[in-house]
């Protein structure tokens, strides 16, 4: 039956009004506003734009008139601030390192989670993450933030221990230093990048698959193929409760890969 399937897709794709599987295309939308300028804005643009709008309004609001006993949305903007404090800055940094690097942990994570979020959203559907430029920057900062660190802990001594760790046999410092310059200051902000992008992306395209598939098999393929498209929007949900994990839990990761970094740079034998 899927071989059946997979064939009448394959044909209907070949006419008009057929099923169209997503493609990468998908995130090199045509220009809206502003095209031929510098200024150009994309249809991913102005969702990250509106997540960023978002997320500042939020704060904000929930920060302006601060209560002794909170309110609901201040109670939900605290836990989230909390969390980030105590769960990530202070857990691995300490209070008086944590709080040093405090508001930039704070505005990695909310940044990637809202920009993940749109992702999910009807109407928006694309994260704000799932073009290099976001995750991109954000590992630059995450890379300028704990070099800063380490040199300021130790501006003598953070890149030769960084090279060459305590206790290498003197043979093969020249190789550890080699692999320790990969490791720490080429392949850190790359995997940031890649590990954030190529999830948003992924992520996007199995779900555009999954509720396009649904469309094809309920109103062009018709007959008892709708039983196909029950299990295609099935599956599409529950990859969309999926979605909200990996949303969340990628953008802990990336604050907590940030804190870790910093912890490394500012350790005592640095």
């Amino acid at each position: 039956m899927f071989t059946q399937a997979a064939t009448l897709i394959a044909k209907a794709a070949e006419s008009d009004g057929g099923f169209q599987p997503p493609s990468i295309d998908e995130f090199f939308p045509s220009v809206l506003l502003f095209e031929g300028t510098p200024f150009a804005l994309t249809r991913i643009n102005l969702i990250q734009i509106l997540a960023t709008i978002v997320l500042i309004v939020l704060f904000v609001v929930g920060t302006r008139r601060m209560k002794l006993v909170p309110g609901r949305f201040q109670s939900v903007i605290e836990y989230g601030l909390d969390f980030v404090r105590n769960g990530i800055a202070h857990d691995l940094l300490g209070r008086k390192d944590g709080n040093r690097f405090l508001p930039i942990l704070t505005t990695i994570f909310f940044m990637v989670l809202f920009m993940n979020f749109t992702g999910i959203i009807p109407g928006l559907n694309i994260a704000g993450t799932s073009i290099i430029a976001v995750p991109l920057l954000l590992a630059i900062v995450s890379y300028v933030t704990f070099i800063y660190a380490g040199l300021k802990k130790s501006p003598k001594k953070f890149v030769r221990n960084s090279l060459f760790p305590s206790g290498i046999p003197a043979g093969i410092n020249i190789f550890v230093a080699l692999l320790e310059l990969l490791s720490t200051f080429v392949i850190r902000p790359v995997t940031l990048t890649l590990r954030l992008l190529m999830n948003m992306i992924v992520g996007h395209l199995m779900l555009v698959l999954f509720f396009t598939a649904t469309w094809f098999f309920f109103f062009t393929a018709g007959h008892w193929w709708a039983l196909l498209g029950a299990g295609t929007l099935a599956f599409g949900f529950a990859f969309t409760l999926f979605e909200i994990l990996v949303a969340a839990l990628q953008a802990y990761i990336f604050a907590i890969l940030t804190a870790v970094y910093i912890q490394l740079a500012v350790a005592d034998e640095h």
